[in-house]
């Protein structure tokens, strides 16, 4: 088969036609690397392989892309990648990204989870649960949250003297501020031992 012309598109992609007719777009920057161009003969096979290397690539541009503004975890670049590129490319992408220290799960681990519990004030259980939902495995989302192991009566006392302040003064507010902390992951009798500790008064749990 015989490359008979290579136009260059949008988004750094270049059409390809072969024996006179388009056949594939591919990345511009890998067809270039390759060796490829207007006149060269491609087999069938070199035409996969290169197929294959332009998605590597493409992945790879867009994984940089997704942790240019933020960190991300494997599992929240593969979701992004896969539909686009296959999971074969987004695997080669992520795993070039890990040998780089530019996707680290565990380091994000530990950061999302302070975030969670010493800035947001979520019990144990809701960190875990977030920490799983981003994809973070199980058992090192557990080792993470019983290193930092927080005091859940603290954590509580804590958001009713701040950020429950004014939802304290009547038993209707109290019992929406007791919905809100069992929503945020808290035990029904640790939010009583603490409310307890303020002297604010409730009615038992039914």
């Amino acid at each position: 088969m015989l490359i008979t012309a290579a136009e260059e598109r949008k988004k750094g992609m270049t059409a390809l036609y072969i024996d006179g007719e388009y056949a594939v777009s591919v990345d511009t920057v890998t067809l270039a690397s390759q060796g490829f161009r207007t006149g060269s003969e491609i087999s069938d096979e070199e035409l996969y392989d290169l197929l294959e290397a332009s998605k590597v690539n493409r992945a790879k541009e867009k994984a940089l892309y997704l942790i240019e503004y933020r960190s991300r975890t494997r599992k929240e670049i593969a979701d992004k990648l896969i539909p686009l590129y296959g999971e074969r490319a987004a695997e080669s992408a992520i795993e070039r990204l890990e040998e780089l220290g530019l996707i680290d799960d565990e380091k994000y681990a530990r950061e999302y989870a302070e975030q969670l519990i010493f800035r947001k004030k979520f019990s144990e259980k809701r960190a875990a649960f977030e920490l799983l939902k981003k994809g973070i495995d199980k058992e090192l989302a557990e080792e993470i949250i019983r290193e930092l192991s927080p005091d859940p009566i603290e954590q509580i006392t804590a958001l009713l003297e701040t950020k429950f302040a004014r939802r304290l003064a009547t038993e209707k507010d109290r019992a929406r501020t007791v919905n809100s902390l069992r929503t945020m992951g808290y035990h029904w009798s640790d939010i009583r031992e603490a409310m307890d500790s303020l002297e604010l008064e409730m009615d038992d749990e039914s």
